[in-house]
């Protein structure tokens, strides 16, 4: 064989080994992007999230028939963090039944959870979003 032919043998293996190496990062990054890159929170600090927490929880009760007598009032739960945010909202509604919000936040984890509890029993469970923050996400 001429040196030419082994020159240009050896540049197409070059190219072609590139393009594979090329196209194993786009993968491999894609998936490190589905498995890293969730949706950042809503609520990125505790004051945020008890400033939000009270109109959220209102809204998402209307959407389930309930309505309140008076604004929520939430307070920080003991044992938040900046990294791990923890708000409690307590109210009654129209017709005098207790109201009892949780709404947490993890940096780490990206995540956030909500629970609403009316007369004690689960309106909401473990929900990602609240009210106008959910059509935010869908739409």
């Amino acid at each position: 064989m001429s040196r030419k032919a082994t020159g240009t043998k050896r540049g197409k293996a070059l190219v072609l080994g590139s393009a594979g190496l090329l196209v194993l990062v786009l993968v491999g990054g894609g998936v490190a992007f589905l498995l890293t890159g969730r949706e950042e929170l809503q609520y990125k600090t505790q004051s945020a999230l008890r400033a939000a927490l009270p109109v959220t929880a209102a809204a998402e009760l209307r959407e389930h028939g309930v309505s309140l007598a008076s604004p929520l009032k939430c307070e920080d739960l003991p044992g938040w963090t900046k990294t791990k945010m923890r708000v409690s909202c307590t109210g009654t509604t129209s017709d005098k039944k207790t109201v009892e919000v949780l709404g947490s936040g993890e940096q780490e984890t990206r995540k956030s959870y909500y629970t609403i509890l009316v007369d004690g029993r689960p309106v909401v469970e473990n929900k990602p979003c609240l009210g106008a923050d959910c059509r935010a996400k869908d739409g």
